[in-house]
């Protein structure tokens, strides 16, 4: 079965937490803080591999989880780091964020890898808090959370050259003559449901691919009929063949509703070099209808006949050609982002949100980040937070805010009852 676009799920792991931990052995009664720091979250990466084809193996398949970091342990035992996920998916497959639909990578290439998903750090233990003034710590960190992302694959074939054209123009029929695809022919429209890829081989011992699309129809670009499937797949291609049936009764309308539609989709399409094919030559009126047609079109036009294989060397050999000078159009640009950092607008630490009466919560990247980082299961941990927020002056905002006596103000999910 050919898949070509996918949701899943990923879900990288969670940072094992620091142990509080102290030497108590014969020798050695006071030994002092030994709680050793917790293991790295496994990360989840994605990879392209010639070993699939297809997103098949994603239909049912839709989250991917990796294991959490294990926890410190005594003696300043470090926990184990978890291992990494690596997801195979077929060479073109491009990904986005399902949120907005934008775009994170194109692994193009096979062995590309991307991490879609950072595996949270270690919390440190109490051995790593330990200095003159405090030699014996109840101190930990917890371990980072990992990260969790909704996100869509959607393959785009790798293909030299596409075969475009109306339904049953012929193009199942011409890639079966001209290479090693089997495809599905039918005495019907929409013969071809998927693409079929074929590889041809030409005398002088060239090769390249070839990639025989689902029918286009007027309104494709919007996703009628079988339009986003075919237009997708053709993105890649640097030459198009488009075949346009001589025994239909307005062959040049045809043709500009198949131009109207690439240049509609976009992505360059409208600009690939292009091979015009009158198919069906064999068929009755089709000479007349190619004379009037050529005129209209004002380009070279190629007659063949698939069932006797007439004209079908010539269209190759031009195809060959085209591709050694044929313009390479990227799908997405992959371009390095600069992080510039200005350290007069430096965003605040923190802000207060009323959620609703009586309720404030505390709101921002970094102090969540921090609050994630302090185990509060002890009187020292929690003694801790409640210093930072001192510190970064969370009283005051929430004095500026409004807040009453005996309103409820939470940090994620940790909530207390605050009191001038």
């Amino acid at each position: 079965m050919f898949i070509d676009r996918a949701i899943i799920e990923v879900r990288s792991g969670k940072g094992g937490d620091g142990m509080i931990a102290f030497i108590h052995e014969k020798y050695r009664p006071f030994g002092g803080p030994s709680g050793g720091n917790g293991g790295r979250g496994g990360s989840i990466y994605l990879r392209a591999s010639n070993t699939t084809t297809t997103l098949v193996n994603f239909r049912h398949s839709k989250v991917f989880k990796a294991e959490d970091g294990e926890k410190g342990n005594i003696k300043n035992q470090y926990g184990r780091s978890a291992k990494d996920v690596y997801i195979d998916v077929p060479i073109g497959t491009v990904i986005f964020l399902e949120d907005d639909h934008s775009f994170l990578v194109d692994l193009n290439e096979e062995g590309k890898t991307f991490l879609i998903a950072k595996g949270g750090r270690g919390g440190r233990g109490n051995a790593c808090f330990k200095n003159s003034r405090n030699k014996a710590p109840k101190i930990a960190e917890n371990g980072l959370p990992g990260e969790k992302k909704r996100i869509i694959l959607e393959l785009k074939l790798l293909a030299d050259v596409g075969i475009i054209g109306l339904p049953n123009a012929g193009k199942s029929t011409f890639i079966s003559c001209v290479s090693n695809a089997k495809a599905e022919i039918g005495d019907y429209p929409f013969t071809t449901t998927v693409p079929n890829l074929g590889v041809t081989y030409l005398e002088d011992g060239s090769s390249f691919v070839l990639a025989d699309m689902p029918g286009l129809i007027e309104g494709a670009h919007e996703g009628k009929g079988l339009g986003l499937t075919f237009l997708r797949h053709i993105e890649r291609t640097k030459v198009l063949i488009h075949l346009v049936d001589m025994s239909e009764e307005n062959p040049y309308e045809n043709y500009l509703k198949i131009r109207k539609e690439l240049e509609k989709y976009g992505m360059n399409l409208v600009d690939r070099e292009e091979i015009i094919v009158a198919s069906k030559m064999d068929e009755e009126n089709a000479s007349e209808n190619l004379k009037e047609f050529e005129k209209k079109v004002g380009k070279e036009v190629y007659p063949i006949c698939s069932i006797t294989e007439e004209g079908l060397k010539k269209v190759l050999c031009k195809a060959k050609d085209l591709l050694k000078t044929a313009k390479t159009y990227p799908i997405y640009k992959e371009e390095e982002k600069e992080v510039i950092y200005n350290l007069d607008k430096e965003e605040p630490l923190f802000k207060i949100v009323k959620e609703k009466e009586h309720l404030y919560a505390i709101k921002g990247e970094r102090v969540e980040r921090t609050y994630d980082l302090i185990n509060i299961s002890t009187d020292e941990g929690m003694m801790r937070l409640i210093t930072y927020l001192n510190k970064i002056g969370v009283d005051e905002a929430l004095k500026n805010a409004g807040v009453e006596d005996g309103d409820i103000v939470k940090l994620k999910e940790f909530e207390f009852e605050y009191f001038e």
